[in-house]
């Protein structure tokens, strides 16, 4: 999904090396960040391996109470839902705590970092404006992303980030309903619903990516 990005954000852009200042405090006594997001908070298929793996559930299940499926230009992508009055991530505790933190999506490691992707890759940014929590404190963008093998890491995000810019242009240029529904199903199939097994997560995606690849050229005859 393509997002609004204020021009100002973009003035300073980081590497994982980089020092940012994006720490809240361990954001003690506040949840702002994960109310009220609609439809925003897009998982990955690594998101959903994570949850599923520190759940011991599937993708099914997660549809049944956390997780929504809806149309992100063309394609259809999994979110999280949120619920309640106060339109509450489905995954806050009565405390207000995020109860999936250690295996929470990349979205949420991110925030408030964004990625901006250019030509071959990305660099991250500060979103000023979207954190109420001051002062902030430095931290190194690789300890704030929390992730293992950060560079396997990025490289998976921006091969994702490719694939679905690849995809949506496909589908536009098709212009048939029923072609995108079987590839919709195909990608939801291929990349969430069928699971991840305990090995490297990162080769596996790069078989099923491969198979995208030949049913988008198949489409492409």
């Amino acid at each position: 999904m393509k997002r609004e990005v204020l021009k100002s954000d973009l003035e300073k852009l980081y590497t994982s090396n980089d020092m940012v200042k994006a720490g809240c405090g361990g954001c003690a006594g506040c949840h702002d960040c994960c109310c009220e997001m609609g439809e925003s908070v897009i998982l990955d298929p690594l998101d959903i391996h994570r949850i599923c793996a520190g759940l011991k559930t599937d993708f099914n299940s997660l549809l049944q109470s956390s997780v929504e499926l809806n149309a992100v230009d063309g394609l259809i992508l999994p979110n999280l839902k949120m619920a309640g009055e106060e339109e509450r991530c489905a995954f806050l505790n009565g405390e207000g705590r995020c109860s999936i933190h250690p295996f929470r999506p990349g979205v949420c490691r991110l925030f408030p970092l964004g990625r901006y992707y250019t030509e071959g890759g990305f660099r991250y940014f500060l979103q000023q404006q979207e954190c109420p929590v001051q002062p902030k404190t430095k931290v190194k963008v690789s300890r704030w992303v929390d992730t293992p093998e950060l560079k396997k890491y990025e490289a998976y995000v921006l091969d994702w980030h490719n694939f679905q810019e690849e995809a949506q242009e496909l589908l536009r240029a098709q212009g048939d309903e029923q072609l995108a529904k079987d590839f919709n199903v195909h990608l939801l199939q291929t990349f969430y619903i069928s699971p991840y097994t305990e090995g490297d997560f990162y080769d596996q995606f790069k078989q099923r990516m491969l198979q995208m690849r030949r049913l988008m050229k198949i489409l492409c005859r």
